[in-house]
């Protein structure tokens, strides 16, 4: 009886290039770097390179802020106002999840909508 190789799981990644966080977000490099300069919680790490490398919580930092302005429609003093509320309530963490959940309903959501599409023959 042979037995199988015990089965590893895949390794967590921890970092992320603007490249990837771009993709993930669905943001552009310059609006991320803008944000750098107006969220002091946004500072991600520079490798050796030089380029900018996002942890897995700057990137759940990131989507609770495009949620505050793009759909909850808060300026940027305005969203920096209500993330330093909620930072200082301790509810950052929480709500930064509620946010991540958020971007992946819409993600599962635009998927559904093309799978409904490619079923009715419709051709985007």
């Amino acid at each position: 009886m042979a037995t199988r190789p015990a089965e590893r799981p895949e390794p967590v990644q921890e970092f992320f290039s603007i490249g990837e966080v771009c993709e993930m977000t669905e943001l552009k490099p310059h609006v991320l770097r803008y944000w750098e300069s107006q969220f002091r919680f946004l500072s991600p790490a520079k490798n050796r390179s030089g380029n900018r490398v996002y942890q897995r919580r700057e990137i759940e930092m990131i989507l609770l802020v495009k949620h505050l302005l793009y759909d909850e429609k808060y300026t940027i003093e305005g969203a920096r106002l209500r993330l330093d509320e909620t930072r200082r309530a301790g509810g950052m963490k929480a709500e930064a999840r509620r946010a991540l959940d958020l971007d992946s309903i819409r993600a599962i959501e635009r998927d559904l909508r093309d799978i409904q599409a490619l079923a009715n023959g419709d051709r985007r």
